[in-house]
């Protein structure tokens, strides 16, 4: 399924059909016997029977009272849901096609997802998104895209594989496949007035769809001006204290799994008001592969929130009927009489391990087993996306004329912000300050010259090798961090001759390889091998790098180079700064001893 249904809930014929049914004057397709609704609407659970009719759920009704149906399904001891809704999402980021995606989401309850597809847009511009919403037809699992709204995400401060301009949003608006405006994340843009962000907006705002949100540490007067151009939601929670102010700010409220760190204290936030606000809904944003295969989906992010103290029907309010509401889709998050069927039976509300679930009136898993047919759409037109030649350990280093230099460098690996360090030259090159790590950043698009752009991170640990990935947020220009030129070299062509992907090199040796030729961020292999590849290049970076805790390090390399965020980042222009739209080619800032 797409945005756009398989089937009008409004035929004639079909209401008829399901107003026969729920007289009595005809039967169910299907009777779902002896199961317990949870009410989301009221958050109370009670024992009833619903009939269907094609995708319609025709009848919510005593138990025991109705048995004339084409199928009947058991659900004695079953807690029955809406299906969950994920409103925030990129698939990208599990490493895997649409396909391989549906496959392993729509077994866990996951019926609707509300995808961004700017990983491919940024990659391939409008080719990437139209393969995005062909590749999401026909299966079992709703996909609503959204047109990306920050190609790149921060223009004149680094080189995407294409540009989205205004023209190019509301073109993409104008698609019945394309449900509104994704995460708006140049804040810079928005709030200063630029013309091509109010543009952008303002084309969602016209074509009456959705305009999503990235506020990330937005407060007061810069958060106010976001909001009144007219953004709604956000997902880029830092605190509870962030979490509370953007509830009472009124945006609508995309409570991300991805974050695990944070959930306990958003659980003790939200608990502390004492009811769920209508205005939050769950969203995974990003899941890894090991994640996706070992957790699940949006169902995971449920079972985290339970454990940290969230009532359960709480969380399956937001997962439902909350997320429906912000998606102005009164056919889904509700079971009752003329709503669409998408119905999960959930074996309890603990681990909340599904027994059946429904897509649109059609049995589509069973016992946690994908029974339905999934159509996969080639790869061809998102191959050979790395246009890059082999990179020397010379690319890797910073040239200069002196013999002790101070030079720009990048600290910490969160909030980033603008340093100095002195450092002395050998051979020419700069010698890395005292505990630094390297970055570098290369164009491989085609677009501009692709030669690295190197710069220095400071708080990153101590580097034994080095780590190259072409997941580089957002515009995954290759992207390579290290404690030498050498290893750093290495890994970036084991990645370039993948065709993209992930590398991790040591000591001149490539310790692990993750090849992914599909737009250099996605394999055609299946979930379980994707999972055990990525679980290698887990288990190679810890031995290269001390990082405390170990899991955050690669949320901290992929959003490295996301130069829409506040403080500098290194992209392929260099050293970039949203707020201040200052470029540094080079970090080299000033020779303070020049050679004799």
């Amino acid at each position: 399924m797409s945005a756009q249904e398989p089937m009008d809930l409004n035929d004639p014929a079909l209401r008829a059909r399901a107003v026969a049914a729920a007289r009595g004057d005809a039967p169910f397709d299907i009777l779902i016997l002896g199961g317990r609704l949870l009410d989301v609407v009221t958050g109370l659970i009670r024992e009833a029977d619903i009939g269907i009719v094609g995708p319609l759920i025709s009848s919510v009704h005593a138990p025991g009272s109705r048995a004339d149906a084409a199928k009947a399904i058991d659900a004695t001891g079953s807690i029955i849901s809406p299906g969950l809704i994920d409103t925030h999402m990129h698939i990208e980021s599990s490493m895997v096609t649409p396909a391989e995606y549906a496959a392993a989401v729509v077994p866990h309850g996951v019926t609707t997802i509300v995808w961004d597809p700017h990983e491919f847009g940024n990659v391939h511009g409008l080719d990437g998104v139209r393969w995005a919403i062909e590749a999401s037809r026909g299966l079992p699992l709703r996909t609503i895209v959204l047109a990306p709204s920050c190609v790149p995400s921060a223009p004149g401060l680094e080189v995407a594989g294409a540009d989205f301009a205004p023209p190019v949003i509301a073109e993409m608006l104008r698609w019945p496949d394309v449900g509104g405006v994704a995460e708006v994340m140049n804040m810079r843009g928005v709030i200063d007035g630029d013309p091509r962000m109010t543009a952008i907006v303002n084309a969602g705002l016209a074509s009456g769809k959705l305009v999503c949100g990235h506020a990330r540490g937005l407060e007061g007067a810069d958060l106010n001006s976001f909001m009144a151009a007219g953004v709604t939601s956000d997902h880029e929670l830092i605190s509870s204290a962030d979490l509370l102010q953007k509830l009472a700010a009124g945006l609508t409220i995309e409570l991300r799994g991805s974050h695990d760190h944070l959930l306990q204290e958003f659980v003790t936030a939200l608990n502390s008001i004492g009811h769920l606000p209508s205005t939050v809904t769950l969203c995974t944003d990003d899941v890894f592969p090991d994640e996706l295969k070992d957790g699940g989906g949006l169902d995971d992010v449920i079972r985290r929130l339970v454990r940290y103290g969230m009532p359960p029907e709480w969380a399956l309010r937001a997962a439902t009927f909350n997320a429906a509401q912000r998606l102005k889709r009164s056919d889904l998050g509700l079971i009752a009489a003329g709503r669409r069927a998408d119905i999960v039976l959930f074996e309890n509300l603990l681990d909340f391990a599904t027994k059946v679930v429904i897509a649109s009136g059609q049995v589509v898993s069973t016992g946690g087993r994908m029974i339905a047919g999934i159509r996969s759409l080639h790869t061809a037109p998102l191959q050979n996306s790395i246009k890059l030649p082999p990179l020397t350990e010379s690319d890797f280093r910073v040239p200069s004329a002196g013999k002790r230099v101070r030079v720009a460098t990048i600290d910490r690996p969160r909030f980033t912000r603008w340093g100095e360090a002195e450092t002395v030259v050998e051979d020419g090159f700069v010698v890395p300050p005292a505990g630094s790590t390297k970055i570098a950043v290369a164009h491989r698009h085609g677009k501009v010259d692709g030669r690295p752009r190197v710069g220095f991170l400071t708080g990153w640990g101590t580097w034994r090798g080095a780590f190259c990935t072409t997941v580089s947020h957002d515009s995954h220009n290759l992207t390579v961090f290290g404690g030498n030129a050498r290893d750093m070299a290495v890994a970036a062509n084991a990645v370039i001759a993948a065709g993209g992907g992930m590398a991790i090199a040591k000591d001149g040796q490539i310790e692990a390889l993750l090849p992914l030729p599909v737009s250099g961020l996605v394999t055609e292999a299946p979930l379980e091998e994707t999972a055990a590849s990525f679980r290698a290049i887990r288990k190679a970076m810890e031995k290269i790098v001390d990082w405390k805790p170990p899991y955050l390090v690669f949320k901290a390399c992929f959003g490295a180079t996301l130069a829409c965020n506040v403080g500098p980042h290194q992209t392929d222009r260099g050293i970039a700064d949203v707020l201040t739209s200052k470029v540094l080619e080079s970090p080299l800032i000033e020779i303070l001893e020049r050679e004799e």
